[in-house]
């Protein structure tokens, strides 16, 4: 029973380095590359990591077993070791199952949503966008070019036939016209200007998707600095470690509260209301204009709000509001509309503030009730 017991430890010890190549890779140098990553969690190391963990579970019970049950120890440590291996093969057991528990989370910051990445944002096409591929131009077909950020490609849908550019297409006619979403997570005005210059296909309708945070990026340039704690400011040493590699303590610690939205919203009211900041986010809005000029494109714009701060969105992107009409492009709103849907029907999830699939139709449906009769 010793030379098992011997067997089985040795065994550890080279699952011991198996165990730091999967799970602190950083330590040794290593880095895993594939498609999408760090955002996407690739399914063929979750394999390994599987694997691992029964192989663990085994060496484990044979231990037990040969140097427990069979050798019908007694005494305290005998009792002890007899309570503790049932608790961590339990939760290893967990550790496995919240390998495979998706849930979307706002930037991606959770193992969970790596997951959820992994396994629902499809399609992406060859030029990098959560859509259909490109077929070009096709004069019998009005040609929409939907741009925005998170927001407009769909961030927690499972189902892109949920997103309002999905929607607005089916509602015109897929034989009459071509909806091409270029939402990225992330993106601000400047970039959706550079995408759109960069498309390949030009378009007869732009869609503008806008989110109050869109000016983040010019507001951070011009030195108005957001506070608040970075993910997993709030732990460190060892218990930041597990927490940050391990999925079960991963899906525990994102189950409670750690954003300051409150924080974000202060830094939001600085950037709409510093002139510089404004000025120089409505030039980035002008290489937009000036494209759709150059393409003699009609423009619409949607205004999607924080969720559950509805009346101090409408403030804060007002100038941004009335400088897009000014330039004569249709404005639609949707206030209103969100007002009338519960606070926990708007977002996705609980861990994911996106449009819930219920606002994805509301834009669709006021987009093409204004988009029809022009």
């Amino acid at each position: 029973m010793a030379s098992k017991i011997v067997t089985s430890v040795v065994r550890i010890v080279f699952l011991v380095i198996f165990f730091l190549f999967l799970f602190y890779p950083d330590k040794l140098h290593i880095r895993f590359d594939y498609p999408d990553y760090p955002r996407s969690d690739n399914w063929f190391v979750r394999l390994a990591k599987l694997a691992f963990w029964f192989l663990l579970i085994i060496e484990i019970l044979r231990i037990f077993y040969y140097g427990v049950v069979k050798a019908k120890a007694k005494g305290i440590l005998a009792n002890l070791v007899t309570i503790t291996i049932p608790l961590i093969v339990t939760l290893i057991f967990l550790e496995i199952i919240f390998m495979y528990v998706p849930q979307s989370h706002e930037g991606v910051l959770s193992k969970a949503s790596q997951i959820w990445w992994e396994k629902y944002w499809k399609p992406v096409n060859s030029l990098g966008y959560h859509d259909k591929e490109v077929e070009g131009n096709k004069t019998e077909k009005t040609t929409i070019l939907v741009i925005g950020d998170s927001f407009a490609a769909g961030h927690g849908l499972e189902d892109v036939k949920d997103r309002f550019s999905n929607m607005l297409e089916e509602k015109f006619g897929h034989d009459k016209t071509q909806v091409y979403n270029l939402g990225v997570s992330g993106a601000d005005t400047r970039d959706e200007a550079k995408r759109l210059q960069e498309f390949p296909v030009k378009p007869d309708v732009i869609v503008l998707q806008y989110f109050p945070n869109d000016i983040e990026k010019v507001a951070r340039e011009k030195g108005v600095e957001l506070s608040g704690a970075e993910p997993y400011a709030d732990i460190s040493g060892l218990s930041a470690s597990i927490v940050r590699r391990f999925y079960l303590p991963n899906f525990i610690y994102w189950q409670l509260p750690h954003t300051g939205f409150s924080t974000f919203e202060k830094f939001v009211q600085t950037a709409y209301t510093d002139t510089t900041v404004l000025n120089a986010h409505l030039r980035d809005m002008s290489q937009m204009i000036a494209y759709r000029d150059s393409t003699k494109a009609k423009m619409y714009a949607v205004f999607v709000p924080f969720l559950f701060q509805l009346d101090k969105s409408a403030v804060y992107t007002k100038p941004v509001e009335d400088y897009l009409r000014k330039n004569g492009v249709t404005v639609v709103t949707l206030t209103d509309g969100i007002a009338r849907i519960p606070e926990k029907e708007r977002v996705v999830g609980k861990n994911d503030g996106h449009s819930s699939a219920p606002i994805n139709k509301l834009i669709a449906d006021r987009l093409y009730d204004v988009m029809k009769n022009r």
